[in-house]
């Protein structure tokens, strides 16, 4: 069975608590990703989501120069590199979770995305349920 540290992402861009909202715009239009995870070193605090800097930031007429810290998501849930990748992506559905940060210890080693579960050909019946359950929910097309 693989476990995440075998799909997951391990050169993950972050963005500091004090970065500003438009650096965060910036990173995630250049990496064309929906959240970038929120580091102090390689410590994870957060995460930033194209969804929290319209809906805590422009919504709320926050400017550009807001700190990400302002506006980020900070209760995350999160999995160590050894979690089968079967338990993660039933944990995702379970949670509704599209992006899942990988910590070993205190340390951000990576990050997984409902995609990488879904296209990874190892991956049972978990990942495509997760995938349907976030993906096909209705709230989610708003």
């Amino acid at each position: 069975m693989k476990s995440l540290r075998d799909v997951m992402t391990a050169e993950v861009e972050c963005c500091k608590p004090d970065d500003n909202l438009y650096t965060a715009a910036t990173k995630m239009k250049n990496l064309d990703v929906g959240a970038i995870p929120v580091c102090e070193g390689d410590h994870l605090l957060g995460m930033v989501t194209d969804r929290d800097i319209v809906l805590r930031g422009v919504a709320e007429k926050r400017p550009n120069s807001c700190e990400v810290k302002e506006v980020m998501s900070e209760h995350l849930i999160t999995a160590d590199s050894g979690m089968i990748v079967d338990q993660a992506a039933q944990m995702m559905a379970e949670k509704q979770i599209r992006r899942l940060p990988i910590v070993d210890g205190q340390k951000l080693v990576g990050i997984v995305s409902l995609g990488d579960l879904a296209t990874h050909t190892s991956t049972t019946d978990e990942a495509s349920f997760a995938l349907n359950e976030i993906s096909e929910r209705p709230e989610a097309h708003h």
